[in-house]
């Protein structure tokens, strides 16, 4: 990954903050996350005459210019925060996260309407969704509680770690977002496993899960309805995802050429949670799996070098951070399959939106500080021949 002018740059007896960062980090997972950032780019400029268009705004890049600067301040997060220790990360996250949940609190009195639900604040032309930051610090830290809980000095880890989840479920569910405490479950879940945790409880904890997630068709009729129409198509309204499958199908393997599509002026939300099916039927088969392929990466990767830590916090945390983006990224990509039902997700650095693409940024920053190489950071299979740096 690196090149002559890099090395020159940075060179190894580099000591600065940079220096050290550069030879310390992953440049591989950097380099394939800063493809997606710029794909995310392309797709914004292929969707938002289109998007345009249909809510009526004048300028039709109105969304992609908009996404450009969402995207320059994302990666600036993410390198800024991916330069932390690891002590520097455990407290970020517990400001983030406090800072969110009383964002969150606040939401019901002040928070913008939309679509049935109040998730945002609204200022200056903008909304910021809290519940988006609030993710990345809530597994960073539940895995410090599990750390501590493991490590036998009084301190009720386990307890915590689920009064954490809870309050933030809790809240999640107030405005409500189904979607975000399904996936926000299923990495609490992934943490609580690789922390070691006795599997009876692991067992209880997916049982009640689903009992959970169960009782939301019941409790959320906008649940129910997303889940008829899914179950029983035939009798209820399929537009979104019906429009999303024709573009996606008209793509073919090569699809239609750069802003070629024209299905896509028929997908509602194509700028956000179907954006997929823009890039599938502009750029065809063989872009979006192209793309799928980036994501599993990131997960593959990531869980790897979070599997070789040594610190059990940074292990937990690293991985919870990555199953994090994966999963947020198979449900957005499932929806547009219409494999599962409509959820409200974005795709990671490709859909638009100022608070997803600055989240992610600080979600992929967090777990790229935890897995820089530092001494003894690694467990010894590792070899002392590679502590200094990335292949």
């Amino acid at each position: 990954m690196t090149t002559a002018s890099n090395a020159h740059a940075f060179p190894r007896s580099d000591r600065s903050s940079v220096g050290v960062w550069w030879w310390t980090v992953d440049r591989w997972m950097l380099g394939v996350v800063a493809l997606l950032i710029g794909i995310g780019v392309l797709m914004s400029f292929a969707a938002s005459p289109a998007a345009a268009a249909r809510m009526n705004i004048g300028d039709p890049f109105h969304f992609a210019v908009r996404q450009c600067v969402f995207a320059g301040v994302s990666a600036v997060v993410l390198i800024s925060v991916s330069m932390l220790d690891v002590k520097g990360v455990r407290r970020a996250s517990f400001l983030i996260w406090l800072a969110a949940i009383a964002v969150m609190i606040a939401l019901p009195f002040i928070g913008h309407n939309a679509k049935g639900a109040t998730r945002w604040l609204e200022f200056g032309g903008f909304t910021f969704q809290p519940s988006e930051y609030m993710k990345p610090a809530l597994i960073i830290l539940v895995a410090w509680m599990f750390a501590e809980g493991q490590k036998g000095q009084g301190v009720p880890g386990v307890s915590i770690a689920f009064a954490l989840y809870v309050v933030s479920i809790g809240l999640l569910l107030i405005q409500p977002d189904v979607g975000q405490t399904v996936l926000i479950t299923i990495a609490f879940g992934a943490a609580f496993w690789m922390a070691g945790v006795p599997m009876s409880w692991v067992m209880l904890l997916g049982a009640t899960a689903v009992a959970g997630l169960s009782s939301t068709y019941f409790l959320f009729p906008h649940v129910a309805s997303r889940v008829d129409r899914f179950l029983s198509p035939d009798k209820a309204d399929t537009h979104q995802v019906d429009r999303a499958a024709e573009a996606i199908a008209a793509g073919g393997f090569f699809g239609r050429g750069p802003g070629e599509g024209v299905m896509k002026r028929h997908v509602p939300d194509l700028h956000t949670d179907f954006i997929y099916s823009v890039g599938a039927e502009e750029y065809g088969l063989i872009f979006s799996l192209l793309l799928v392929s980036l994501f599993a990466f990131v997960v593959v990767r990531g869980l790897y070098r979070a599997m070789k830590l040594s610190d059990p916090f940074e292990q937990v945390a690293a991985a919870g951070l990555f199953v994090l983006v994966g999963q947020q990224a198979i449900i957005n990509v499932a929806v547009n399959l219409n494999l599962i039902p409509t959820k409200g997700m974005t795709l990671p650095f490709i859909s638009y939106g100022g608070s997803s693409m600055i989240a992610m940024g600080l979600t992929m920053g967090l777990a790229l500080a935890l897995t820089r190489r530092r001494p003894g950071a690694y467990t010894p299979n590792e070899g002392l021949a590679k502590a200094g740096t990335y292949a």
